[in-house]
């Protein structure tokens, strides 16, 4: 975690790894040109939606693939999803995730994801593969890949970055002396930017700097209730039960811990912060804390602490709210292009 501090405080010296900044560009350019020579674009597959990033870290694209997946599924379309199953250790690739998958298996994202919509989902590194897989299996109108931006062997027919509006681009260097996975001129490429959070006058000006990139839209994440991992219990939001001789400990392994602190301090608590890497695997003596502590987390934290979690476990469950505008552009260009699919398989 040290080093990603680093890239959003913009330490001085970071400027040391500025060659191996220059090495990962000339690498990564060369990846993606021999990718997309070798890919190939299957007729009979439908649009495939990618919702990735540009940087290191979450910035809320399982949310959003939630809520897609979700908007899709209500409007009589069949959603499929495809995913890395970062951090899982499946028995063979590609592997189809259900409600009842482990995270050591499949992930803490991909587990999140399919017990929160009802749609099929394969997880395998090699996308194109996945979305065989998935395609064999189960009748989809549209593929949404989780991340794989940058997984240039697989055709895309929409792009949707999403930024995180606090950290934005870091100190706006490549890998490994900045968080960026690529330029922020891959911007100009994409068909949609959605900002998650922040000050609007902020990330506003440095996306304008960047010139020639897709209209912004807006989405933010609304706390909804406290949900306790052990019982399943749900709460209101200011009905927390923190014992009166007990502490309140909030903990979050994502991309920009700080948010949830912040979240939950939003809500009136006061917690003791814990913040941990990305995909942290926890284990019990992790939160040794008191037996009358309360513990909160995310909901991504929470599907990796079930198997210990106490009575005095939460996590807070959140909704998206997308800004109407760019909600109703995303659904009405995928139903588009499912449309002119469709269309070009019929008979």
């Amino acid at each position: 975690m040290g080093i990603v501090k680093a890239w959003y405080r913009k330490s001085p010296w970071l400027y040391l790894l500025i060659p191996f900044a220059v090495l990962y560009r000339f690498l990564a350019r060369r990846r993606r040109s021999r990718l997309e020579a070798k890919r190939h674009i299957d007729p009979r597959w439908p649009p495939v939606i990618v919702i990735g990033n540009i940087t290191v870290g979450g910035t809320g694209k399982t949310p959003l693939i939630i809520s897609l997946a979700r908007a899709l599924s209500n409007l009589g379309l069949q959603p499929g999803i495809v995913s890395r199953g970062y951090g899982g250790h499946p028995k063979h690739t590609p592997c189809e995730v259900s409600a009842l998958s482990s995270v050591e298996e499949m992930g803490d994202e991909a587990v999140m994801i399919r017990r929160s919509v009802d749609c099929p989902m394969v997880v395998d590194p090699n996308r194109v593969r996945a979305i065989n897989a998935l395609l064999q299996a189960h009748p989809c109108d549209v593929i949404l890949s989780d991340d794989g931006l940058q997984h240039y062997a697989m055709h895309r027919d929409l792009e949707v970055v999403v930024l995180d509006g606090e950290r934005l681009f870091g100190n706006g260097m490549r890998l490994p002396a900045g968080p960026l996975r690529e330029g922020r001129s891959r911007l100009r490429e994409v068909d949609y930017v959605v900002v998650n959070g922040g000050e609007r006058a902020h990330w506003q000006r440095e996306i304008d700097a960047i010139g020639g990139t897709p209209t912004p839209g807006t989405m933010l994440l609304r706390a909804t209730q406290w949900v306790n991992i052990n019982t399943g219990a749900r709460v209101a939001l200011g009905d927390l039960p923190v014992a009166a001789d007990g502490s309140l400990h909030a903990l979050a392994g994502i991309g920009n811990p700080q948010r949830f602190f912040n979240n939950v301090r939003a809500l009136g608590y006061e917690p003791l912060c814990h913040p941990f890497p990305d995909h942290y695997r926890y284990a019990p003596q992790d939160l040794a804390f008191k037996p009358k502590d309360t513990v909160v987390m995310t909901h991504k934290d929470a599907v990796k602490c079930e198997g210990f979690a106490t009575q005095n476990y939460w996590y807070l469950d959140v909704e998206l709210d997308l800004e109407d505008a760019l909600s109703e552009s995303l659904i009405k260009d995928i139903q588009a292009l499912v449309a002119k699919r469709a269309a070009a398989i019929r008979p």
